[in-house]
């Protein structure tokens, strides 16, 4: 039992309750300050929807932003995979175009190194 029981000289038991009976809920307000209270609540209300209107507007933006940034990263690391790729391929290409000048060279005789001495005498 929540309370205390006191024995009174008829032999019935009173039950008193310890637990806070009280509903805080519902405190009682003056009258007047009853009446500006919805008012006052509704600026606040208002005031808090505007601050958070402002805050979800500013969010969103945000994520636009990070989205656009997003799609912007990974066009540009796709562009870079290209032009490694591209790199690569030109490099391949360079490698076998100079193996060519070198043969090309070591068989024509233009390009033979000549013993100078050889032909004067």
């Amino acid at each position: 039992m929540d309370g205390l029981s006191t024995e009174p000289e008829d032999g019935v038991f009173t039950s008193i309750s310890l637990a806070d009976d009280t509903d805080h809920s519902s405190k009682s307000v003056h009258p007047r300050a009853e009446s500006l209270l919805p008012k006052m609540m509704n600026a606040d209300m208002d005031a808090v929807d505007a601050e958070t209107q402002v805050e979800l507007e500013e969010k969103t933006r945000l994520i636009n932003q990070v989205l656009e940034l997003q799609h912007t990263l990974e066009d540009l690391s796709a562009r870079v995979d290209a032009v490694k790729e591209e790199n690569l391929k030109l490099k391949s290409e360079n490698q076998v175009l100079g193996q060519y000048i070198e043969n090309l060279m070591s068989a024509s005789s233009v390009f033979q190194t000549t013993d100078t001495k050889s032909k004067r005498k």
